[in-house]
């Protein structure tokens, strides 16, 4: 397992360290610091500790857990916080976060030579997991992911397990008394306003970012951060904003399969009563040479018209638009 524990004020640690090559690097880089760590878990826990020391992160492949020491000693303190950072919908969240505390707690276990074969209770720190949105597809403030959403429902019978996620979503507007109890939190999501509205005014994403990152240094919103690592920001956020729109042209590119793949079946059930493709179109309301090229597609591919064999055909002949 690729675990580490270690103080806030490591030196050149990074609060979320195992995360910093996916696309929440800058949300990452803006909590770098001690300080701004501590800030955002008082935040989140409604407390006022001072002293970053007090604070210990703990890391599991590619999940960040933080906590509180306490007088007992346990390695988390009494509660266990797995932050993640998100800027598309994952409804698998509840999933992933139990496969990740599960392997903390088999890891936590084996650290503090715990027995769970004897008859003494073992006492753990409570889990709590959240995940700070961003995404620009509407999300409430906050929302409570279920596992046991996942599951089928059957008559008389419970899950024996359930893990909750709790969504945060931090876009600028959202959860106000949580941004102002987290100064560092506000400030990443006007950034990131920021560059979302000079991109509503027409300017390319490249010109939007350094626009934005001109106007927060002025007004000193994560300036330190943005005048130290102004590259990496920006190749950051421009690496995120290409990866968004491939992985939203896979979304319409699957959309637009589907849709295609609907219309060749409905086209093949008229096949099989032999009607002809001017009939089909005017049935199906499709203009007549779409449903030439499917007609002329379906030829040879057998009496049943294989409605995947008619989709490779259209596709290697460049006609699936």
């Amino acid at each position: 397992m690729n675990q580490t524990t270690t103080k806030l004020n490591t030196a050149n640690q990074s609060f979320y360290h195992v995360n910093r090559e996916h696309k929440d690097g800058v949300f990452c880089l803006a909590f770098q610091d001690a300080e701004d760590q501590l800030s955002l878990y008082n935040a989140m826990n409604d407390t006022s500790y001072e002293d970053p020391d007090e604070l210990i992160v703990y890391t599991l492949n590619d999940a960040v857990y933080i906590g509180i020491k306490n007088d007992m000693s346990f390695l988390m303190g009494e509660m266990l916080n797995l932050y993640e950072h998100q800027s598309t919908k994952n409804p698998n969240m509840p999933m992933r976060g139990l496969l990740y505390l599960a392997r903390n707690f088999e890891s936590y276990i084996a650290q503090n030579h715990l027995n769970m074969y004897g008859r003494t209770l073992q006492k753990f720190p409570l889990p709590q997991y959240y995940i700070f949105y961003n995404g620009t597809e509407d999300e409430p403030d906050r929302r409570e992911m279920k596992l046991t959403d996942a599951f089928p429902e059957i008559e008389g019978k419970t899950s024996c397990v359930e893990c909750t996620a709790t969504l945060l979503n931090i876009n600028y507007g959202h959860n106000a008394e949580l941004m102002e109890k987290c100064r560092q939190l506000k400030e990443y999501a006007l950034f990131i306003q920021c560059i979302r509205d000079y991109q509503k005014k027409g300017l390319g994403m490249e010109e939007a970012v350094e626009s934005a990152i001109d106007d927060c240094i002025r007004d000193d919103i994560l300036r330190k951060l943005l005048e130290k690592c102004r590259g990496e920001v920006r190749n950051m956020v421009l690496s995120t904003f290409n990866r968004e729109i491939y992985e939203r042209d896979l979304r319409e590119e699957g959309r637009e399969e589907g849709e295609t793949l609907k219309l060749i079946s409905l086209v093949c059930k008229k096949l099989r009563k032999a009607k002809k493709p001017e009939v089909i179109a005017e049935e199906l309301e499709e203009d007549v040479s779409v449903i030439n090229r499917i007609c002329e597609a379906a030829k040879g591919c057998g009496e049943e018209y294989s409605t995947k064999r008619i989709f490779e055909k259209l596709k290697r002949s460049g006609t699936t638009d």
